[in-house]
């Protein structure tokens, strides 16, 4: 016990993504780019929210909530990422990689509850048309979106907490560009048996809650949408859903190969690539996906985008 406390871990390196220099250079490239595009994307999409009236309402409400969660979960990822890429020492200080962990745990489990909660609102609009301003009030709204940061706040906590309990001496080589709990708990120096079933309870928990919540919702859609007797009325119905189907597909697809499916932890190479996606990719794609499949997002920017040019 002696020996590990006098070389107890206070710093943690990162292997990153390449050590290349041809390879950092356009990664580098690419990678900035994608967070600026994430960040101007995001940041249009609540500006745009919040300046146009007809864009007051719960489902854009909702959308705002989900780009300030997209711009968070990139930043606590990407600027310390980009700063390694061309550092031969990538560190990082043992409550910097806590820190790190918690802010991505929080915003990445707040993502999934605030689809959720996205895709009851589109229940209630589809299936309860003439209620809707009824059942999707000012209060259940707000009570929605603080729903979603506290389930964020008790999964981030308890993994934190967990992770960092633990003895961590000797080894302090992360095989990622970031603090996540897989590679973290492969150096500990203590059996990670508990902490492993933890990560795979709570995680499938989360996507499970979450993601029965979207499927319950999204049956009671198919189920009004096939009751319609129109055509364009179906066309109509599914179209206002398709942007969330498509945010849904994508983020539970690359949460689910990386913390719920068996064995996640072994391949920690095949990992830190799809972690590249969904840390940085995904959060690029929201804002995209909702202005070029909205018809109401893209009205209201070419009125303004109009407007401005008449005056």
């Amino acid at each position: 016990m002696e020996d590990r406390n006098q070389t107890a871990v206070t710093e943690f390196l990162f292997l990153g993504l390449t050590d290349e220099l041809p390879q950092q250079m356009v990664l580098f490239t690419v990678l900035l780019f994608v967070y600026m595009v994430t960040l101007g994307g995001n940041l249009g999409m609540i500006t745009l929210i919040w300046i146009s009236p007809r864009l007051h309402t719960p489902m854009y409400f909702f959308l705002s909530h989900l780009s300030f969660v997209d711009i968070c979960t990139s930043s606590s990822i990407a600027p310390k990422m980009l700063c390694d890429i061309f550092v031969e020492k990538k560190g990082i200080s043992f409550m910097g990689c806590a820190a790190q962990m918690w802010f991505f745990g929080l915003f990445v489990a707040t993502e999934c509850f605030l689809l959720a909660s996205m895709a009851y609102d589109r229940c209630m609009a589809i299936c309860k048309p003439l209620l809707y301003t009824l059942l999707m009030s000012q209060r259940v709204c707000v009570q929605l979106v603080v729903g979603p940061y506290v389930m964020g706040f008790i999964s981030t906590m308890t993994h934190t907490v967990l992770t960092f309990a633990l003895p961590f001496c000797g080894l302090n080589i992360i095989n990622h560009f970031f603090c996540d709990i897989s590679p973290l708990l492969s150096l500990a120096c203590a059996d990670t048996w508990s902490n492993k079933l933890v990560l795979f309870i709570l995680a499938g928990a989360v996507g499970v809650l979450s993601g029965l919540i979207i499927l319950i919702s999204y049956v009671c859609i198919l189920v009004a949408i096939l009751r319609l007797k129109s055509a364009e009325g179906r066309r109509k119905a599914f179209s206002t859903c398709s942007s969330h189907l498509a945010a849904v597909s994508i983020l539970y697809g690359t949460l689910f190969f990386i913390y719920v499916r068996p064995g996640s932890g072994s391949s920690l190479d095949l990992n830190k690539m799809i972690s590249l996606f969904y840390t940085m990719v995904i959060p690029m794609l929201n804002p995209l996906i909702y202005s070029l499949r909205n018809k109401e997002v893209k009205d209201a920017f070419r009125r303004k985008f109009e407007r401005k040019n008449s005056d």
